[in-house]
């Protein structure tokens, strides 16, 4: 962006808004505060002039005020305002009529120097002669701001006598110096300026100053810096500091980009550098060694150090980085991080439930026969080590490392039967927990017969030990908690006092030794365990060749009085009690089943048979549905279109020839890897908001674009009057879970002209928020200060959230457990479930995790959608419609949705309510 004014070209500095609180001092009260004795009075008026400068103003007096009251002052803020002042006031005489038309007409006009601009030359020189080090260092870190070649000219012997100081600040500073000189103006004031740092980098023994010049070398003179390096390379780079070493790494990346075949001389540095202590310089040595070469050795030496800042860093954003370069390791060299593999699981003991995550990634990934002992071994003691704290992140992990478990016994059922023993512990932990070990039971004894002997005696000695239903923990939960217990009592002196006390009873001792299923089954009344048993005991008994009558009347009876309870009032949900004609009807269907012999030999293959291959078709189908998803991503890759260009590298210059670099060609590897280098002019527009109508003397455009926690705010503001708007503000507000962390700084703009205001605001919450504010501004022609209220921006839910994939168990679990509800009646003009359902899930950007019916020949529809916002909030919603013959064949029925927060909640709700009427034609 063009700056507004020419003293923004000078700028580059920002200073605190209220150091001029109360408005602005005129030039006469600034010039007169200049000259008072007081220091302090000297800043704050030089303060003054600098902000009055960048709004604007030119106070051609201050100048000479400063240079005779403010230059000459051993202060050091007031002399570090001074080198501020010195970057805001103009240095050059302003051109003439005639030399406008001629920098018009394009030819060159030679700039002449402010006379004052002497006097200022000769106290730079002076600071940079200072005997105090922190007067030099200051002064030669600001002539590194400094671009005007008759300045820095008489400058030049003072700072090459700086690369001498005994202090190592000045040195450094003063190298920093040079390199910006020679890049500016080498030819004219340093032409020796590489060879000066070389002979000043050779007897250097400070980091930061060898930093600083070894810096200046890889710009300006590459060939010495090559020379420096092969000098020191046997004592070894990494002894000159982490600054050093990135220099080199930058070195390296950038010849090899040029010019492929220099390869090899960096790779024994680059060795070197694996080994180094900084975790940055190992690092960037490990990726760029991976991207020049990918020899076996290379990728293993890289690899090493990846997994040894995974197990040493502590940081979860350096090993989340790590783990994705490991990833990506394992895509293209999949055996080497196989040899790697129980070291990279070392990082399994994160308490980061993320971290664990892309290690499991990995982990199944690179599972093969050879090592799966091993790695189920890491997991079982991992496991074991989750049981023993119970907190939200373990039980997370817990999660994660039971379905890793799975997969590994599902691909190598060698190892189902030593991890079994582990998991039958869980089966009386929580219910989320051991209806997943259930199910992976379940389906490893279906899947696996040989292994049915032996896991069948374990499921059956851990039968005891099953808690569930979750409505019993609760209440035992709710008994043991202490109660409050306040009664009045007469103190010493007679008056009366009310006193409090915490009481908890004495637990009894558990005397009951009734089987925990026939509580579940008669104190409980849970209807769904006593029909699960029935079903249960009447394909036991079937199991014996002949009827065995004892066993069989023992059954009816149980079945008689399972029928009995569920006609009882003593069961513990509504949705249980209806339930109960259903378990009569099964109990009637058993009774039939074991009492008539033709009834037997009719039922007994669908009921010991049908269920068996409807067990294994759903079991096979969940085992379909990962590859699926991973042959989707894979079919997905990104390509290139027909008719776009073809490079050849062979055919391009030298400066872009890189070979098969991963280094060179960022617009090629870009477009082969579908990195999409911005959204498209329809999708910008679309989040383009007018805030201001065309009328107001300032227009105003606001450009939002949502990154992750982060809304840039890109505002075009037009004058639209042709006089000078000085002090132009933005002054911005929000409403909701929105903070502004980079407010937009005053502006000048000239009549008719333009310019574009940037504003970050940070997010913390799915909440719809909303931004407001007003522009504030001064007319320089009537000197009157004026104010335009803005249009309000509405964040909206949906730039926050992503559809994710959930299991039904988990599903069902975080549904049980968030309190916070929306419900939303369906009132909308589309007649066709499935195609109310389609229009939901695009509105709303969620993932439906329910089979959809292949025709529309249903008149109920029942489906589940999850997303997960960017912040890690679970958004869960439940569809139930109903299309109603009574009611014209419209649909009906309610939206549900359930979430941990309450703004999700009621977003998501609105956002519903908004688009369920029907699809935009």
């Amino acid at each position: 962006m063009a700056p507004a004014n020419s003293n923004e070209s000078y700028c580059t500095f920002t200073l605190a808004s209220d150091v001029t609180a109360g408005g602005l001092p005129s030039q006469e009260e600034i010039a007169k505060d200049l000259e008072s004795s007081d220091d302090n009075v000297k800043k704050h008026a030089l303060k003054a002039a600098i902000m009055a400068m960048l709004g604007g103003e030119a106070m051609p007096r201050i100048l000479m005020q400063v240079i005779r009251f403010c230059i000459n002052s051993d202060d050091k803020q007031l002399k570090k305002l001074c080198m501020l002042y010195w970057e805001v006031v103009p240095k050059y005489q302003e051109m003439t009529g005639d030399e406008l038309l001629q920098k018009a007409a394009g030819n060159p006009v030679p700039r002449k120097l402010l006379p004052e601009m002497i006097l200022v030359c000769n106290a730079l020189m002076n600071d940079l002669n200072h005997p105090n080090e922190y007067v030099r260092g200051s002064m030669l870190r600001f002539l590194c701001k400094v671009k005007d070649e008759e300045i820095l000219g008489p400058l030049i012997p003072s700072i090459k006598s700086c690369l001498t100081h005994r202090h190592s600040y000045v040195r450094k500073s003063a190298a920093l110096c040079v390199f910006h000189i020679s890049k500016l103006h080498g030819e004219h004031l340093l032409p020796d300026g590489p060879e000066l740092v070389a002979q000043f980098l050779a007897v250097e023994t400070d980091m930061a100053a060898r930093r600083n010049a070894f810096l200046m070398l890889i710009n300006e003179n590459e060939p010495l810096a090559f020379e420096f390096l092969g000098q020191h390379i046997e004592e070894g780079i990494t002894q000159f500091g982490d600054g050093f070493c990135l220099l080199v790494l930058e070195l390296t990346r950038r010849v090899c980009r040029r010019d492929p075949t220099q390869k090899s001389r960096f790779v024994r540095v680059l060795f070197q550098m694996l080994s180094s202590n900084s975790a940055a310089v190992s690092y960037e040595a490990a990726w760029t060694l991976v991207s020049l070469s990918s020899a076996p050795t290379a990728v293993r030496a890289a690899a090493v150090t990846y997994t040894n800042l995974l197990n040493g860093q502590n940081d979860n954003n350096v090993q989340l980085i790590v783990l994705d370069r490991l990833a990506g390791l394992q895509k293209k060299h999949g055996k080497i991080v196989q040899e790697l593999l129980m070291d990279i699981m070392r990082a399994l003991s994160s308490p980061n439930p993320d971290i664990c995550q892309k290690v499991l990634e990995i982990t199944m990934e690179s599972v093969t026969a050879r090592n799966v002992s091993s790695v189920v071994t890491t997991l079982k003691r991992e496991l074991q080590k989750s049981l023993e704290e119970d907190s939200e992140k373990s039980l997370a992990v817990r999660h994660m490392l039971v379905d890793a478990i799975h997969d590994c016994a599902k691909k190598y059922p060698v190892v189902a039967e030593s991890v079994v023993g582990i998991l039958m512990e869980l089966l009386s932990s929580s219910e989320r927990t051991s209806l997943q070990v259930a199910m992976f039971v379940r389906a490893i004894i279906q899947e696996h017969p040989p292994l049915r002997p032996t896991l069948l005696p374990k499921l059956l000695d851990s039968l005891g030990d099953i808690s569930s239903p979750p409505v019993m923990c609760e209440g035992a939960d709710a008994d043991a908690r202490p109660k409050i217990v306040t009664k009045n009592v007469v103190l010493a002196d007679g008056t009366y006092a009310t006193q409090t006390s915490y009481t908890q009873t004495k637990p009894a001792e558990v005397t009951d030794k009734t089987p925990k299923l026939r509580k579940m089954i008669v104190m409980h009344g849970d209807i769904f365990v006593a029909e699960t048993l029935a079903s249960a005991l009447t394909k036991l008994v079937l199991q014996f060749p002949t009827v065995d009558k004892p066993r069989t009347a023992k059954t009816v009876l149980i079945l008689c009085a399972i029928c009995r309870l569920a006609d009882s009032s003593s069961t513990a949900s509504m949705s249980q009690r209806s339930s109960a004609s259903d378990c009569q009807d099964r109990c009637t269907l058993c009774c039939r089943i074991l009492l008539d012999p033709k009834t037997r030999d009719l039922l007994k293959p669908i009921l010991m048979e049908d269920g068996k291959k409807q067990l294994s078709n759903y079991l096979k189908k969940v085992a379909e549905e990962q590859p699926q998803k991973k042959k989707k991503d894979e079919g997905t890759s990104p390509m290139s279109q027909a008719d776009d260009l073809i490079h050849f590298r062979q055919l391009k210059t030298m400066a872009v020839n890189a070979g098969d670099v991963d280094l060179d060609d960022g617009a090629d590897l870009a477009r082969a890897t579908g990195f999409d280098k911005g959204s498209s002019l329809a999708e910008e527009l679309s989040h383009c908001y007018p805030l201001s109508g065309f009328a107001d003397p300032v227009y105003a455009e606001a450009l939002v674009t949502v990154h992750e926690y982060d809304i840039v705010l890109e505002i075009l503001v037009i004058n639209r009057t042709p006089n000078t708007l000085a002090d132009l503000t933005v002054e911005l507000s929000t409403m909701g879970d929105m903070k502004i962390v980079e407010r937009p700084q005053a502006y000048t703009i000239g009549p008719l002209d333009q310019t574009t205001i940037r504003a970050s605001i940070k997010v913390s919450s799915t909440e719809t928020g909303h931004i407001f504010g007003t522009i504030v501004y001064t007319d320089m022609a009537t000197q009157e200060q004026k104010l335009i209220h803005l249009n309000d921006i509405h964040m909206d839910i949906m730039d926050y959230i992503r559809p994710a994939n959930c299991s039904d168990e988990l599903f069902r679990s975080m549904w049980a457990e968030f309190e916070w509800e929306n419900k939303v009646a369906i009132a909308t003009s589309i007649t066709s479930l499935n195609e109310f359902l389609d229009h939901i899930v695009s509105s709303t950007k969620m993932k439906c995790l329910t089979d959809r019916p292949t025709g529309d020949t249903s008149s109920f529809l029942a489906a589940n959608l999850y997303a997960r916002s960017v912040f890690g909030e679970d958004a869960l919603v439940n569809v139930s419609v109903e299309k109603k013959d009574d009611n014209d064949g419209k649909l009906a029925g309610y939206i549900r949705i359930r979430s941990k927060t309450q703004g999700i909640a009621l977003s998501l709700g609105d956002r519903i309510t908004s688009v369920q009427r029907g699809v935009e034609k």
